[in-house]
């Protein structure tokens, strides 16, 4: 028996390579066809109106589901690390007896759901014509659709348990329509990489004792409205021009509300139409590897918002969350709190890792808020959580989950980095699984962040009762794998710019800041620096407006863009600042005691046992004839000293050739005498 749905039709017919069936119709648009021989294989189905004589058009269930066994046993197992190309909507082009066949295989995951229907702008958004098929015990649903182009937009219809319909997004679009429209796009991608040699070094890449130094940008405020494309010329040459190894995205995942920055994601399977499409994406991580500067993006599992829409009670239950807000809801964001529990929600979020590091080459994601994810009392007061199954504290789903996110990660993709944005001291958030640890190649370090910060913003004559702040991060720089970040948030929401911050009068803050970018590249751990700091932006960062570039017409602060860039050169030029970073004996205290005149000097050394050395005077004058205890004797240089006329200092110089003096100091035989500038820093290394 063969049966179509053709509401108002005259008659219907189904037609084959070699005949063609009148159908009978049986009551309000369904017509049927009965035989006893074999149902026909290729075939049409021809309906006549008073308007449309002979419309002919493909039936949707003729065709085998489009999801093998495996897919949905994996599916059900949570364990189908490609998940983005066994559900979501996909198109599929060939060809039958009749002609093409091409249209749009659409597979969602609703299992509360008692019917689904796929509608779009290629059925006037009216779902009757086709409901899609249940996969059983799975959840899965499933229908192709012949005729359904690129760019066609869709959402699902569901009818919920308490007999409502709703409609939804595509959980795993690839596409969306530009906010605040909201529906999803077909889209596939035909975009060929350029990038084999980049992917190939990332691969033997290690991480840990390479350099990085990170430029964190949001996209939609850097240069104003610019797409993905457009954005390249800019992007690559300001990049390779300050030296940083990698850029850093703000999330670029669908968001509804332009304000959150990206961080309540909508649409984690697709890059926000914002900015273009995602074959342009491609195209600027592309251009970006092939001048061989690393991507890196933020990644937001923590949390999605309440948009009814969106994932919230996709399918009329709580199926993405919690059902109970004492787990499900998130206090502070006013968001939901993904149920890391369910092997399905797990699956969603771990094959969206691998998603973005595989299917657009990024090299790294920083992993937003995971504090939050690790206590089930985060931002709760008392009987506002629920405790684990041993009464504690830890969210023991959560740790399962980013622990098989970062196993899997770096099981299939070697060479990328695994970032934590995690505030806290829980124990072991860069250390391996197979030893307990959360996993994560780095954490970020914002103890040192905080303690930096809160030192550098006293005026100097008060610094010397604060020196423990800013020598108190290496009682526990090799607790974790750092990353030094002075990111957005330090510089946003009343927080005011890095330059803001500094005391003293214009000269002095710009002296303090290139004192305090100093210490950041001095100091062992890998680098972040939010967009504007490089050239001392005055304002606080809006998303709402670009940067402030016209700062670059003044002297002062081209040269502080100017000492941004040598600073990099230094830091890839000398191994010594990044090779171990990781381990103790890249570090040792010359003095980090001399609080009275706010001075520190330490050596960073590298794996072949080179030693630079470094002194930053954190006083607004400068010192004379100043000795320091020096590991080596022989003649030392001046490689970069942060007071140079060129970066906007008073030019408080050393000369080309520094002798070692057989005095005793600082523990060492041997000793030189230097100048150090005021509000400055001075890099120094045996000639």
């Amino acid at each position: 028996m063969l049966r179509v749905l053709r509401p108002f039709a005259k008659s219907v017919s189904i037609k084959t390579k070699k005949s063609e069936h009148s159908l009978t119709h049986v009551y309000d648009g369904i017509w049927e066809l009965r035989g006893d021989s074999a149902a026909p294989g290729d075939y049409r189905v021809v309906a006549s109106y008073d308007s449309a004589p002979d419309w002919v058009s493909d039936d949707p269930y003729r065709y085998l589901p489009k999801l093998g066994d495996l897919d949905l046993h994996l599916i059900v197992e949570g364990r189908h690390e490609e998940l983005w190309q066994a559900l979501g909507a996909h198109l599929i082009e060939s060809k039958d007896s009749l002609g093409d066949t091409s249209g749009v295989s659409f597979k969602l995951w609703a299992p509360n759901a008692q019917a689904v229907r796929v509608v779009g702008d290629f059925n006037s958004w009216d779902g009757r014509a086709y409901a899609m098929r249940s996969m059983g015990g799975s959840g899965v649903w499933e229908l192709f659709i012949p005729g359904v182009k690129i760019g066609a937009l869709y959402k699902f219809e569901i009818l919920t348990k308490a007999g409502h319909w709703i409609t939804k997004i595509d959980p795993m679009a690839r596409a969306f329509e530009i906010p605040p429209a909201t529906a999803s796009v077909i889209t596939k991608s035909s975009y060929e990489w350029q990038d084999k040699t980049w992917m190939a070094d990332r691969a033997k890449r290690n991480a840990l004792k390479s350099p990085m130094s990170t430029y964190e940008l949001h996209l939609g405020s850097w240069r104003g409205p610019k797409n993905y494309r457009e954005m390249v010329s800019d992007l690559v040459g300001h990049v390779k021009y300050l030296g940083f190894t990698h850029v850093e995205f703000m999330p670029l995942a669908e968001h509804p509300f332009g304000g959150s920055w990206g961080y309540q994601v909508t649409g984690y399977y697709a890059p926000t139409s914002r900015f273009g499409s995602e074959d342009d994406l491609r195209y600027l991580i592309d251009q970006l590897h092939q001048n061989g500067i690393g991507v890196i993006m933020d990644w937001v599992p923590a949390h999605f918002p309440k948009d009814d829409w969106a994932l919230a009670r996709y399918d009329g239950e709580a199926l993405y969350e919690d059902a109970d807000p004492r787990r499900g809801d998130h206090p502070d964001w006013g968001t939901h709190v993904f149920n890391f529990g369910r092997t399905e929600v797990k699956n969603f979020l771990v094959a969206n890792a691998l998603y973005w590091l595989e299917e657009f080459h990024v090299d790294g994601l920083r992993v937003d808020a995971v504090a939050s994810m690790l206590y089930l009392d985060y931002s709760r007061e008392d009987g506002e959580w629920l405790p684990n199954v041993h009464g504690g504290r830890e969210n023991l789903d959560a740790i399962q989950f980013l622990q098989e996110t970062n196993a899997t990660v770096y099981k299939r993709n070697p060479g990328v980095m695994m970032i934590a944005e995690e505030s806290t001291a829980f124990q072991g958030v860069s250390a391996p699984t197979d030893v307990g640890g959360l996993g994560f190649g780095f954490k970020w370090n914002m103890g040192w962040m905080h303690d930096s910060l809160e030192y550098i913003q006293k005026e100097p004559v008060y610094r010397k009762y604060h020196h423990g702040e800013l020598t108190f991060s290496m009682l526990y720089a090799y607790d974790e794998k750092f990353v030094l970040p002075i990111s957005h948030d330090e510089v946003v929401h009343g927080k005011g710019s890095l330059f803001s911050k500094m005391p003293g009068d214009h000269w002095q803050k710009l002296a303090n800041m290139r004192a305090y970018l100093s210490f950041l590249w001095a100091h062992p751990g890998k680098k972040l620096l939010f967009m504007g700091q490089e050239f001392a932006q005055v304002a606080e960062w809006s998303e709402s407006r670009t940067l402030d570039w016209w700062l670059l017409d003044h002297a002062p602060h081209l040269g502080m863009q100017t000492l941004v860039s040598e600073l990099n050169a230094l830091y890839q030029n000398q191994p010594a600042l990044w090779e171990l970073d990781h381990f103790p004996e890249g570090f040792r205290w010359i003095d980090g005691s001399n609080s009275e005149q706010n001075v520190i000097s330490f050596i960073r050394t590298s794996e072949s046992g080179e030693n630079l050395i470094v002194v930053i005077n954190f006083a607004d004058y400068p010192y004379h004839q100043y000795r320091i205890g020096v590991p080596e004797a022989g003649n030392y240089q001046e490689l970069l000293n942060s007071d140079a006329e060129r970066f906007g200092g008073s030019n408080v110089l050393n000369p080309a050739v520094i002798k070692t003096a057989k005095e005793h100091s600082h523990g060492f035989e041997q000793s030189i005498e230097i100048a150090i500038p005021p509000l400055g820093a001075t890099f120094l290394k045996l000639g």
